[in-house]
């Protein structure tokens, strides 16, 4: 109940307000989010590339309404690869592009958004790093895997996203497990209804091992992208059975969540990227980090009541 609560506050324009406009929300924000420019986003990387973790660099904006806002966004993500060239940090550093905010939902908008990430792939290759096209609600699965496949033709390193709690995930892990497809595993963080995907919390964790296994036994090149300490340690061993190399597979992390445990795992010589998100556009990723972990929720309240 309370996570369908939050994610509704995700879409409440009111509620968004309030939030926005408390005194704390900066303070809150910066734990899970860079910060609003690309000069913040340029700093935290550099700050965690040099602990030893990778990033995945998400320039936030998914309410696109004209082609205009999405050629901004293309603008934005061109901007952040020039200044991480500039600070040497595209070795390390990845892009996470989500396809609603290159236009989409708009009219013609898969052909947009495709032609939209083209250039910032095209981009991002030049400049010796990748893309990671992320996975937004179901309703856009099928358009967003089919883009996905039509950007390999030309940029055979774009990063998939699968969500484990959709019922048709497994079948989706199947046909991305091939040589050198690059596949990111999470959870889901979407209100998804019952028709498409599992409802209960300890069925996303069953399904998630399920496509695990897949994808590590698979020719491909896995992400799971998970906190859970069950799930990191089956996926150590999963990665031990089927005798993959520590850089044959990577975890990936949210910023702000368990950073001991991503430094733990990267001395361990794993590699670990934390999805890093930047913009001035935070209020419905961070509802959605809310909804996912109901310490964050308390983390958030906590804040606002002391500060505020």
């Amino acid at each position: 109940m309370l996570r369908q609560a939050l994610l509704g506050a995700s879409r409440s324009q009111r509620i968004k307000n309030a939030i926005t406009r408390a005194p704390v929300a900066r303070d809150v924000v910066s734990r899970f989010v860079a910060g609003e420019s690309t000069d913040d986003a340029i700093a935290v990387t550099g700050r965690l590339v040099e602990t030893g973790l990778q990033v995945s660099l998400d320039h936030l904006g998914e309410d696109t309404r004209h082609p205009s806002q999405a050629k901004a966004i293309v603008s934005a993500y061109l901007h952040v690869l020039e200044r991480l060239g500039h600070a040497g940090l595209t070795s390390t550093t990845e892009l996470s592009v989500k396809l609603s905010a290159l236009g989409q939902q708009l009219a013609d908008g898969d052909k947009l958004a495709t032609s939209n990430a083209e250039i910032i792939c095209r981009a991002a290759g030049e400049a010796g790093t990748m893309v990671t096209i992320d996975m937004e609600d179901h309703t856009t699965t099928e358009s967003t895997l089919a883009i996905v496949h039509e950007l390999r033709r030309g940029f055979p390193t774009t990063g998939a996203v699968v969500q484990a709690y959709l019922y048709r995930t497994e079948s989706d892990c199947r046909d991305l497990a091939g040589p050198g497809s690059r596949v990111r595993l999470c959870k889901g963080a979407y209100a998804e209804p019952a028709s498409v995907a599992f409802q209960d919390r300890q069925e996303v964790d069953l399904s998630y091992v399920r496509c695990l296994k897949i994808l590590m036994a698979g020719e491909g090149y896995p992400m799971p992208a998970t906190h859970d300490p069950r799930l990191i340690a089956i996926t150590q061993r999963l990665a031990a059975d089927n005798g993959r190399a520590l850089d044959s597979y990577e975890f990936q992390m949210l910023y702000g969540i368990r950073p001991t445990e991503q430094s733990r795992l990267a001395g361990l010589g794993h590699r670990v990227r934390v999805y890093l998100p930047y913009g001035t556009d935070w209020y419905g990723y961070l509802i959605r980090r809310m909804a996912e972990r109901p310490a964050n929720l308390t983390f958030f309240a906590r804040s606002l009541i002391t500060k505020g």
